[in-house]
Order: C-alpha cells, then sequence, then structure tokens
C-alpha cells in the first residue's frame, strides 16, 4: 500500500476534490501549502499556521542540506520533530532553486554555488532523495531540471527527457516505505513536449505527480495551456501538485483543469511588504487613505487579524516597522489563500464551481480603486 495516496470525493466538470492521506494525517483538496522553506513560515508559529487553516506544509530540501544538514535534522526526529509540526509535510527537491544559481548540469548532476558560504554543491538525483529521506517529509520530489523561459524547444525538449531520466534514477533510489515520492513534468510551455513528460513520468509508477517549470516568465495563457497538456496524460487516481503557483486567478484556473495542490511564497511575501489579499482585490495597506480606517482588512473574513485589528492599526505597524505587522498579515494571506481552495472544494463538491470561478473573478475585475492590485 501507498505510504500516500489521494482519493476522490467529488467532480464538477474537470475540477475535483478529495482526500490525500498520509503518514501524519488527512488533507483535504484542492489543498495550498504554506511555504516554510527553511523549515519555517517566515513570521508566524504553527498555531498560526493551525489557526490560519494549514492542514500541510512545504520546506525545501535544498536549503535544510545545506542548514542546518540533514543528518542534524535526522537526529532531531525529522522535520517534523525539528519544527513541532504533527501534520503531514512535503519537501521540494531543491530543482528550482538550484536553476536560480546557474548551475553546471551535467548527466551525473547539478554542480552550484551554496548561498551561504560559496562552497561547491554537487547534487546528483540519488542524493537528493537520499537527503530527503533522512529529512522524513511525508512526501518527497524527485530531482528535475527547471528551464527559464522563454528558451529554445531544443533545450527545453533536451531538459525534459533529462528529467525523465532523473525520475527513473530517484526512484530507483528511494527505500523508505513510510514516505512517498512524486515525480516531476516539465516540457515549459510546449504542448507537445507537456503531454510526453506527463505520459512518460505517469508510465514511470510515481503515486503523484508535481507539474514543474512554469511561474518563470510565462504567461497566463501560456500557463494553462501547458497545465491543459499535462493533466490530460496525469493518472486520474493521483494526485497532481502545481509547484509554484498561488495567485486567486492562478489557483481558480487550475482547480478547473483538475489540479489538487499548491504551493507559493507569494501570500507569506506579499505580507511582509504591507499587501494584503482579499477577495474584492489586493491592496497595500501603508496607503495614507488608511490612516483612520477603523475597518479590518475584511469584514467577512474570520482570521485573528481580522477579528481584532482596523486597518489603521495595522498601516501604523507596518510605518513603524513592527515586527508584528509582518505576522499578522501573514496570517491573513494565508487566511485568504486556504480560504479560497477550501471554498473551490465546497464549490466542486455542491456542483456549483462554474459560478464559483465566475464570482470570485467577477468580483475581483470589478475592484473599485484601481484594479486588481490596488
Amino acid at each position: 500500500m501507498a505510504a500516500v495516496a489521494w482519493a476522490p470525493a467529488a467532480t464538477d466538470g474537470a475540477a475535483r476534490t478529495g482526500w490525500l492521506s498520509t503518514p501524519h494525517g488527512r488533507v483535504r483538496t484542492p489543498a495550498f501549502m504554506p511555504v516554510g522553506t527553511k523549515a519555517a513560515v517566515k513570521a508566524v508559529d504553527n498555531d498560526d499556521l493551525r489557526g490560519a487553516g494549514a492542514e500541510i506544509v512545504l520546506s525545501n530540501s535544498y536549503h535544510l542540506m545545506l542548514r542546518p544538514g540533514a543528518d542534524l535534522i535526522a537526529d532531531m526526529g525529522g522535520l517534523h520533530g525539528l519544527m513541532g509540526w504533527d501534520g503531514p509535510i512535503l519537501t521540494d527537491s531543491g530543482g528550482f532553486q538550484v536553476f536560480s544559481l546557474g548551475p553546471e548540469i551535467t548527466e551525473d548532476g547539478a554542480v552550484f554555488k551554496s548561498v551561504y558560504d560559496g562552497g561547491r554543491v554537487h547534487l546528483t538525483p540519488e542524493g537528493a532523495v537520499g537527503v530527503q529521506e533522512r529529512m522524513g517529509p511525508d512526501i518527497a520530489m524527485a530531482l528535475d531540471v527547471c528551464v527559464g523561459l522563454p528558451a529554445p524547444r531544443e533545450k527545453v525538449e533536451a531538459e525534459m527527457r533529462r528529467t525523465l531520466r532523473w525520475a527513473e534514477r530517484c526512484l530507483a533510489a528511494h527505500t523508505r516505505d513510510d514516505q512517498e515520492l512524486f515525480g516531476i513534468v516539465q516540457g515549459g510551455v510546449d504542448a507537445e513536449l507537456r503531454a510526453e513528460s506527463a505520459r512518460e513520468t505517469a508510465g514511470l509508477g510515481f503515486a503523484g505527480f508535481g507539474v514543474g517549470g512554469l511561474s518563470v516568465g510565462e504567461s497566463p495563457e501560456d500557463r494553462d495551456n501547458a497545465l491543459d497538456a499535462a493533466l490530460a496524460e496525469l493518472p486520474e487516481d493521483g494526485p497532481r501538485y502545481v509547484m509554484g503557483l498561488g495567485d486567486t486567478e492562478g489557483i481558480i484556473d487550475a482547480v478547473g483543469r483538475g489540479a489538487d495542490m499548491f504551493d507559493c511564497v507569494l501570500p507569506t511575501r506579499l505580507a511582509r511588504h504591507g499587501k494584503v489579499l482579499t477577495p474584492g482585490g489586493d491592496f497595500n495597506v501603508n496607503q495614507t487613505r488608511f490612516e483612520r480606517d477603523e475597518t479590518p482588512i475584511d469584514t467577512d473574513c474570520p482570521c485573528h487579524t481580522c477579528a481584532r485589528f482596523s486597518k489603521a492599526y495595522l498601516r501604523h505597524l507596518v510605518r513603524m516597522r513592527e515586527p508584528s505587522s509582518q505576522r499578522l498579515l501573514t496570517i491573513h494571506n494565508l487566511r485568504y489563500t486556504l480560504d479560497l481552495t477550501r471554498a473551490a472544494g465546497e464549490a466542486i463538491a455542491e456542483g456549483r464551481f462554474s459560478d464559483f470561478r465566475e464570482s470570485r473573478l467577477r468580483a475581483r475585475d470589478e475592484w473599485p480603486l484601481t484594479g486588481r492590485s490596488a
């Protein structure tokens, strides 16, 4: 029996809702995973995450293998013990982070400089799996090659095929029965390459699948076309994870195409710069017009921040650079994003996803200030 399995609960067209079962509990999908790159979601703790509705979190094995190191994490009881988080954890293998460092890619693996001390790091598919096995997340990701877009088709195809070869090596290296390894689909925005990558990755026997290599410079239209091509070729009984996607429009579009899982630093990163997310549109609370505004960010939001604090106070905290501003705005943005996927799942279960999608996107288009990101 697989350590991690997904079971459908309801469908509405291509959109679907279900349950992801893991050794550390079940997760309702569609699901958003707050990003704790270095074993911590910036500015918040586990109680904040649970209060916002998080059921699963993501960490990055690339950063963690460098600091504090996989062996230390293993000695501390794995990531669950180190973080004090008793729910499911997924770790990214670090392919995207390695890509951002301009690595030397060979068939053997990737060579790059550590962002911490400049030392030479050599990461192979087998090494990426070994690191994640020692860290002990519920879900580990295969090592892939991410290509910045736009790029020549020949380059995209070559690295897509290398990712497939690395996927086979990752599977051969994976030994933990209490952890599942997901494969990653590549292929840029080329529909033919995406479809081929998805078919070949599915044929290797992974229990779940990430769609990687997006959010690297492509348009929303190109992204959606790539998702259509990939998702059409992935098994219906396996979870489908769109990596690095976290904006409202992107999540809704991907859920409508049959995606189940998402992660992104966007909600937390925006919060650290004073920007908040709402169903009607996104805005920066550090604006003069909020100086005496006694209302919360969103009167319909049940989060800790909206229940207790006004825009005027939050603006003051941001302007004074108080650390509490980052925590409070992060709590709200995470609650908003997690509620978005929860509401999408409820709409699917009730057979009204199309209406849900239309109303959510229309509300943002009609945002009365200056568009979707005032």
